[in-house]
């Protein structure tokens, strides 16, 4: 069983615009996280509408191995994730459905790092995340994330 924690929350309300730290949010079906950039349809991809926009997941584990191994530091917003968790492999959950407290979201691909991402922090942030720069997820119910929420991906539908 993958079990974890949600360790921190990140909207931004326009694209390219600062991320703004939350202790909880509302997940909506078919829009994302009430107040994010891609819930407005005003995200820097949005034109490029697919499954995987609603809410996107990265692990702090990846971003301490980046730093041990690559020498790149980035601060937990920077990756510009909507979820922070710990303790579980999200790359497991490509094609799964799982819950993070109340809410169930289903794994859509993974968030592979892209140049767009690499221009607004530094350089080797492609390649050092490449394959382990998060989870794209859908959202499947409405309801509130909060920090502290454990994550499970044995979700009861």
């Amino acid at each position: 069983m993958n079990r974890g924690s949600l360790v921190a929350i990140y909207i931004a309300r326009a694209a390219e615009g600062g991320m703004v730290p939350l202790t909880e949010v509302r997940a909506v079906p078919g829009k994302g996280l009430e107040g994010d950039r891609y819930y407005f349809g005003e995200g820097t991809f949005s034109s490029m509408r697919s499954t995987g926009q609603e809410v996107t997941l990265l692990a702090i584990e990846m971003l301490e191995w980046l730093e041990r191994e690559r020498g790149i530091q980035l601060r937990p917003d920077e990756p510009r994730r909507n979820l922070i968790t710990k303790g579980l492999s999200l790359n497991d959950l490509v094609g799964k459905v799982f819950r993070v407290g109340p809410v169930h979201l289903k794994g859509m691909r993974l968030a592979e790092p892209c140049d767009h991402l690499q221009r607004l922090t530094q350089p080797g942030v492609v390649k050092g995340l490449l394959h382990r720069a998060g989870l794209r997820a859908d959202v499947l119910n409405e309801g509130m994330l909060r920090v502290g929420d454990e994550i499970s991906d044995v979700a009861l539908l």
